[in-house]
């Protein structure tokens, strides 16, 4: 029998059979799994699993297959700075939401989760929530950071995320489709997650006034059915999106705007620092790339650098 993993705690999995009955599952006994893949969780929210009825436990189910991921998505694992975590499996897209204040998201965390995501082949969207409460001083920024993305290749929404018809066009976006939800904690996650599935009443918190961050109200990544067609993972809210297995030649492939250049460089491993003729250093003089993502660029490769 076939089904699909809606839910992990890490021990035991709710499954989606073919039938939508949700069971509980387990693994039992050795699991055949790719070994190209060494992470801290075997089975991943996303993953069509093969199992068996367990003898003597009507409604409990034991996996013991998994079947192959058209791909997934990783993050450095919240326990071991040293293994990688299976976020989700078999994604259409990947979706980070952001805010300008209250809280305020870093640009250098929205651009580590788009590298990820072009890491391993998922597009990505960049949602910009609470646009209702941003002061004047603020609009320069969503308007900055709007044309920004969009000139690097990516879509951009930016939501209030009580109000559904501010949410509509990004619903309509996300129809038919298996997503990833992702963001700092506070950024209202849960809330827009609440507007797109309206019977769902995820438990949602308010951010501290006193420390400006939201408090974690997901403790497991968990997939829920979209009423108008498709499907919604959400993940904990994480403090940082670390990145793992992106050597620092590799980096500048995965910024859209600078991948489509690259060939125009005078040197083949050309990383884009110092060195004479770098068409990606040119690009920025002509403001043909932002300024702000080439020092995210640069931010990031320092930070791969230090680890070598």
């Amino acid at each position: 029998m076939q089904g699909i993993i809606y839910k992990s705690t890490g021990s035991w999995y709710l499954v989606r059979d073919a039938q939508g009955t949700f069971r509980n599952a387990r693994i039992k006994g050795k699991l055949k799994i790719d070994d190209a893949i060494s992470s801290t969780n075997p089975i991943a929210v996303g993953d069509i699993v093969v199992f068996d009825e367990e003898p003597g436990e009507e409604n409990n189910l034991v996996i013991k297959q998994i079947e192959d991921r058209t791909n997934y998505i990783v993050r450095v694992s919240p326990h071991n700075k040293n293994q990688k975590h299976i976020v989700a499996a078999n994604l259409d897209l990947a979706l980070v939401v952001a805010t300008i204040a209250a809280p305020r998201t870093s640009q250098g965390f929205i651009d580590r989760f788009l590298l990820t995501a072009e890491a391993y082949h998922i597009p990505a969207i960049i949602v910009i929530n609470k646009t209702d409460v941003l002061k004047k001083k603020h609009q320069h920024q969503l308007e900055a950071w709007t044309e920004m993305y969009t000139k690097a290749g990516y879509e951009v929404y930016a939501v209030t995320a009580l109000q559904h018809a501010s949410v509509a066009p990004l619903e309509e976006r996300l129809k038919g489709k298996t997503t990833l939800f992702s963001g700092h904690s506070g950024v209202g996650k849960s809330t827009l997650i609440n507007q797109l599935i309206p019977d769902i009443n995820l438990r949602t918190t308010e951010v501290s006034e006193w420390s400006g961050k939201g408090q974690h109200t997901t403790t497991f990544a968990e997939m829920f059915d979209l009423p108008f067609g498709g499907r919604i993972i959400d993940t904990p809210g994480v403090k940082e999106f670390g990145l793992i297995d992106i050597e620092k030649e590799e980096l500048s492939h995965y910024f859209p705007e600078m991948r489509s250049i690259l060939n125009e460089c005078k040197f083949n491993n050309c990383l884009h620092f110092n060195e004479p003729d770098c068409a990606v250093k040119n690009a920025v003089e002509r403001e043909e790339i932002s300024q702000d993502r080439y020092v995210s660029y640069l931010t990031i490769m320092a930070s791969i650098e230090e680890k070598w």
